[in-house]
């Protein structure tokens, strides 16, 4: 009876603490925000700049499309920053040292992503700010973000690439709002001069190694990431006194193999090892054995040109449209529908012509040590070029 006497009591002063810590908090936050204006920068003085510390945390790479050149993620935006008008003393609102509001009531810096690539440069959710006895702000919305990517399909698919995020204020300069990274004490700074359109551009940059936070990361099933450096940039250009700071997130990533090699590279290289009868590319050396005089051959031929023809049109769907630069395999896919269109075209000539039969075997015959040969260079040219090959860097994640 005693026991449950004490339980009773115990809940009581409990219930009693709790409600009276939630009227602390509620006079707070009416006290702070009462005559807080919003759309004022939280500085004593106009001329003071405020200090805005930034960090991007990765959730998930959710896709690098290659042909439109575009990178999706899903991230957070860390933000912290001092509000002079948000700071009180927490023995006058019962020891009340932390307060959460919703966002939209307080001043936010504008930091958006300058390369976004799909017009929509606000966060997904305006969740809220937590407030801090001294004045700090922290607020770490989540955003996914569409941004530009050059893509390089030069060593496709044994290819990396470097996908960045350009963050910055859209309305303030660098006098009246300074953007650093969060994890500052680790940055490494630079100077370089760039030329610029009105003159020489001096640009400072604070690099940090590990710039953007991944221990939430989900890993994606096709590209592993190398390297994440966050760089801030502060330009100085003749025409302006205040600097244009930004800071830049640069993600390394490296495809992953395995789909590729088994699906795209396998099929089409395996002539190489036609010696062991390998994939259906082992059929085109069996062209040139076959004699000239027959519509086996004919039809052997035009077989594997479809074959490889789907293969181009697989490849064409997946690189950007306006490369600059042919994958080697799909220089090599291209030189071995020339050879097979070249056999067809003596086959052809050898049925029309009855005196060529015996010029059509030694052509045959040269045609087969330079398929060969092309097949081995091409495969050499695929591989052993590819700088991801002889790549050993462990993935962050």
């Amino acid at each position: 009876m005693l026991t449950r006497r004490v339980f009773v009591i115990a809940w009581a002063v409990a219930m009693y603490v709790m409600s009276q810590a939630n009227r602390d908090a509620n006079r707070l936050f009416e006290d702070l925000l009462a005559d807080y204006n919003k759309l004022v920068r939280p500085v004593d003085n106009n001329s003071d700049t405020l200090v805005v510390r930034f960090k991007l945390k990765l959730s998930q790479l959710l896709d690098v499309h290659e042909k439109n050149q575009i990178m999706t993620t899903n991230v957070w935006l860390q933000h912290s920053w001092t509000d002079y008008k948000l700071r009180w003393n927490p023995d006058d609102y019962g020891g009340v040292d932390v307060l959460y509001v919703p966002s939209d009531t307080i001043w936010l810096p504008d930091i958006v992503l300058y390369n976004n690539a799909d017009g929509n440069y606000q966060v997904t959710i305006m969740t809220k700010a937590k407030l801090s006895y001294n004045g700090t702000v922290e607020w770490a919305p989540p955003a996914i973000y569409k941004s530009m990517c050059q893509i390089d399909v030069e060593f496709f698919p044994f290819d990396r690439q470097q996908c960045e995020m350009k963050f910055g204020s859209w309305t303030y300069g660098g006098l009246e709002v300074d953007l650093i990274h969060k994890d500052e004490h680790l940055q490494e700074e630079t100077v370089e001069l760039v030329e610029g359109v009105d003159g020489t551009i001096e640009e400072s940059v604070w690099i940090v190694n590990e710039g953007i936070d991944l221990s939430d990361y989900y890993p994606s099933v096709e590209w592993d990431i190398l390297k994440v450096p966050g760089k801030r940039h502060s330009k100085r250009y003749p025409c302006c006194e205040s600097p244009f700071i930004d800071i830049t997130y640069e993600i390394h990533l490296r495809r992953k193999t395995l789909f590729y090699t088994v699906n795209l590279i396998f099929p089409s290289v395996a002539d190489v090892e036609s010696i062991c009868g390998v994939a259906f590319s082992f059929l085109t050396a069996l062209v040139f054995y076959l004699p000239s005089d027959g519509g086996e051959k004919i039809s052997l031929c035009i077989s594997i040109l479809i074959s490889l023809t789907v293969f181009f049109l697989l490849l064409v769907e997946i690189i950007p449209s306006t490369s600059l630069v042919i994958p080697l395999i799909g220089k090599y896919l291209l030189f071995t529908m020339v050879l097979v269109t070249l056999s067809v075209v003596v086959t052809v000539i050898t049925l029309v012509i009855e005196d060529w039969k015996y010029v059509s075997v030694v052509m045959d015959r040269v045609f087969l040590l330079l398929f060969t040969f092309a097949c081995a260079l091409g495969t050499v040219l695929i591989i052993a070029r590819a700088p991801s090959i002889y790549d050993t860097t462990v993935p962050l994640a």
